[in-house]
């Protein structure tokens, strides 16, 4: 029998990190979340601000809808995007894919520096939008989120007298299961925070899943507390709610 030659495993090409400028890719990443967040982990939460994310229709609805937000993207008096959709992209059998997404958001209370956070008002209109017929379902997800912005708008609002008046915000970020443990999730943090520093030094912030607060814990992020609360009403105490901690940088130097 002929000797066979040993095989060489290649080594997987560096995962890369850039800003989206396709709205294809804005959907793929998209992908990337439903598997992650949905399939993966399935943080009740995220489910329930997506409905119908596990099916063809509904997950075409929610990409449409991020991607109508990335082609609206605002700037601040220094022409820098408030919103940056990020992509992480490998290589899969000699092509390249979208492995992960994260999005940025600079935000502040002060004209010109950045987006306001999410008031009150805004929170029950995009929920109403969401489930127009479902009024329990419209108060509990309202009480939820206003839980779950609450530390986040304090922090903007403590900004409005710093220099500059505002914070980087890490909205989302997820990779797809099949690439995890490749480094991406790191990639698309550092990222933010590197942008954060090139913008004057802000602070970075973020509402961390379980799955992804080892990975700021790694690049300086430090809790705030413990996971925080959802102040819901009774009839709702029984529902899952996912843990999430909010997590700060300090400073960035």
């Amino acid at each position: 029998m002929a000797h066979q030659p040993a095989t060489t495993k290649l080594p997987e090409e560096e995962p890369r990190v850039e800003i989206i400028d396709r709205e294809e890719d804005i959907i793929a990443g998209f992908d990337c979340a439903c598997n992650a967040f949905g399939n993966q982990v399935r943080d009740t939460l995220w489910m329930a601000m997506y409905p119908g994310w596990d099916t063809t229709e509904g997950r075409a609805r929610a990409a449409a809808k991020l991607v109508e937000k990335w082609r609206n993207v605002t700037y601040d008096n220094q022409g820098n995007a408030n919103t940056i959709f990020l992509k992480a992209t490998v290589s899969d059998q000699g092509r390249p894919v979208v492995a992960g997404l994260a999005v940025w958001d600079q935000l502040s209370i002060v004209d010109g520096y950045g987006e306001r956070p999410s008031d009150d008002q805004r929170i029950l209109s995009d929920i109403k939008a969401l489930y127009p017929d479902d009024e329990a379902e419209q108060r509990y997800l309202f009480q939820v989120l206003r839980s779950f912005v609450k530390r986040r708008v304090e922090v903007v609002k403590e900004k409005e007298t710093s220099h500059p008046p505002a914070v980087m915000h890490l909205r989302s970020c997820s990779v797809d299961p099949a690439y995890q443990r490749r480094g991406i999730a790191v990639r698309l943090v550092q990222w933010g925070l590197d942008e954060a520093r090139r913008r004057g030094g802000l602070e970075a912030i973020t509402e961390a899943s379980s799955m992804g607060r080892h990975v700021y814990s790694r690049l300086g992020f430090h809790g705030e507390g413990p996971d925080m609360e959802y102040e819901v009403d009774s009839e709702f105490l029984s529902r899952e709610r996912p843990p999430n901690l909010f997590m700060r940088t300090g400073i960035s130097q």
